[in-house]
Formats: structure tokens, sequence, C-alpha cells
């Protein structure tokens, strides 16, 4: 069996690489809080977390970080290693949550409640494209799904028993489900297929670059963490 490959800290164009970085994963953060704060439903891992701070105690926030640390543990029999953009991705995602959800106030008229859950899904679609884009490393909830789905399983049918799963558990630890969970499933995988692609970081020419050079900076094609499946939902 080969050994995963280490990503590089930073590869080429460092500066535009972690300032996209940085930015997707705060927005990333912040536009989960807006649709936590529509009231009209959560995504599946936002549950989970929800689910948990409601039964527990501690924001969301703190445990959507503490869920990616452990996720993260799952990598280890997949022999998959974190790049710079994953462990960043576990400190400041639920960051961004909590700092979002301690500051604003949660919309009370129906149509501001809708414009908060629109807003949120569709910026969550843009931070998706950046901080993939950045080409740093997957999150890790992403790096579960696709190490899953490289034993041999489609990577459909892997992301729906996650989610499913995590959905459940969320919902029986009370975490608001509802129709805006349904809008963000049907929405993130298109939104991610214009966003990735858009926002993805080129490599410079260089005297000893050729065709196969892609997008994020590395040799030959996207790794399947980083692109759209074939059915258009963002991984």
């Amino acid at each position: 069996m080969r050994r995963a490959r280490a990503l590089p800290l930073v590869p080429d164009r460092p500066v535009r690489r972690l300032t996209q970085l940085l930015l997707g994963l705060w927005l990333y953060g912040a536009s989960d809080a807006l649709v936590v704060l529509s009231g009209l439903g959560v995504e599946p891992w936002d549950a989970l977390s929800q689910g948990l701070s409601r039964t527990i105690g501690l924001g969301i926030g703190m445990w959507t970080n503490i869920i990616g640390a452990l996720v993260l543990l799952l990598w280890l029999p997949l022999r998959i290693r974190p790049g710079l953009g994953t462990v960043l991705n576990v400190l400041l995602v639920g960051t961004a949550m909590d700092v979002v959800l301690a500051w604003a106030t949660a919309p009370e008229s129906p149509g501001a409640r809708w414009a908060v859950l629109i807003a949120g899904v569709v910026l969550n679609g843009v931070a998706t494209g950046a901080y993939i884009g950045a080409g740093l490393g997957p999150g890790p909830r992403d790096g579960l799904m696709t190490g899953w789905a490289a034993r041999g399983h489609s990577i459909r049918g892997v992301r729906w028993v996650i989610e499913l799963s995590v959905l459940v558990i969320g919902f029986l630890l009370g975490a608001t489900i509802g129709i805006g969970t349904v809008v963000y499933a049907l929405a993130i995988g298109p939104l991610a297929q214009v966003f990735i692609p858009a926002l993805g970081v080129r490599r410079r020419e260089t005297a000893g670059s050729g065709a196969g050079s892609r997008e994020d900076g590395g040799p030959g094609p996207l790794p399947s963490s980083s692109r759209p499946d074939q059915h258009g939902d963002a991984v």
C-alpha cells in the first residue's frame, strides 16, 4: 500500500494561498453562524455541534472545533496526512461561529430569517471555494469522506452515511432541523461546484512547468477532496 504523501507546508504563491485560506475559513464559520441564527434548520455537522451544545454545554463553535479534532483521529487508519489548511480548519471555523453568534442577534420576522438563511448558504459556498481553492489541505470532515471513499466506496454513498448519521444524532440531542437543513443540502453542492474552480489558486508559470500543473499549485489533477463529485457535491 502506498504511503500518503504530506502536502507542502506552503507551496507556490504562499501569501495569496494563506490569505485566501484564512479568509475562507473565517467566512465559513461566520456563514455557518448565519444559518444557525436563521432558526430554520442547520446543516448536518452543525446539528451535531448544536445538539451537543444544548445537551452538555459549551458553545456550538467550540463543539465544531472539538469534533473537527476528533474526526482527524479517524484519518489515522485511512493513512491520510493533514495539511496546514486542515489544522487551521479545526482552529478557526468554530471560533468564527462563536464570535458571530455572540455578537449577532437572531432575526424575528420570517422574511429576515429567510434572508439570513440564504445569505449564510451562499456565503458558505463562497467560503468552501476559497478554503479548498487555496490548496493547503482539506477540512477534517472532507478528508474523512474522501479517504473512506478511496477504499472502494462511492463518494455519494459515504457522504450520505456520514452526514445522515451526524444529523440523526444531532436531532436526538435537540438540534434544530427544518427547511433550512433541506435548503443547505440542495444548494451547497451546486454552489461549491461554481466557487471551487472560480477561486482555485493557479500556479505561477515556471520554466519547468507543463500542462500537467493543477490550479491548486500541485502536479497533476485535483485530488478528490478538492473537487465536486460527479453529482455536483463539494467534498
